[in-house]
């Protein structure tokens, strides 16, 4: 099941479950779309992995499999 982290790793913007800018690797490094894009030229600083967007979780099943509130942050190039 995915973490559904709750930021971008980059720029630290707010990235909700239901967000549509959210995307990941296949190790679940996220980031917004603008960094994607914009800062990290469609690959994954981590591990060279390109990204997907995030699939949104029904919000029924939030409830009982929400989110993770854990903010990872970490520097990189621009």
């Amino acid at each position: 099941m995915l973490i559904l982290k709750p930021n971008c790793e980059c720029c630290d913007r707010d990235l909700p479950a239901d967000s549509a800018l959210a995307r990941i690797c296949s190790f679940e490094c996220t980031f917004c779309a603008d960094c994607v894009a914009i800062r990290l030229g469609g690959a994954c600083p981590n591990c060279g992995g390109q990204f997907a967007v995030r699939p949104i979780r029904p919000a029924a099943l939030l409830a009982k499999f929400p989110a993770s509130t854990e903010r990872v942050v970490k520097p990189h190039k621009a």
